[in-house]
């Protein structure tokens, strides 16, 4: 099953890459929810959280050395940033490839409820 980002990987519809890796690609947010506010995500299909298998150790470290790249070049690295990944509908997942959301430039705050 193709996703969205799927097809970002594959340069079928554009995006503002910020970085990118042989296995890993970093973009901004059509919806930023901070001022940073980048998906990065795998350039494999790995659906959710509960799809990832031991073979997958490598890209999920990537997946966290490439936030930490970033954040350091979107300058957030010093005041702080949240880094987010979404599990299933009740997690809010909206779209089935795994992806961290890394979100920096103002004071992140815990939602009410």
């Amino acid at each position: 099953m193709s996703t969205i980002f799927t097809k970002i990987i594959n340069r079928e519809i554009p995006a503002d890459i910020v970085y990118e890796t042989e296995n890993v690609l970093a973009f901004r947010d059509i919806n930023p929810q901070a001022p940073t506010h980048i998906l990065i995500i795998p350039k494999i299909e790995i659906p959710t959280v509960m799809d990832l298998k031991p073979e997958h150790s490598g890209i999920v470290s990537e997946l966290f050395t490439v936030a930490n790249k970033i954040a350091v070049q979107e300058k957030i690295s010093e005041e702080g940033f949240r880094i987010v990944i979404n599990c299933g509908p009740k997690g809010g997942q909206e779209v089935y490839h795994l992806h961290l959301h890394l979100l920096g430039g103002r004071q992140m705050t815990w939602p009410a409820g």
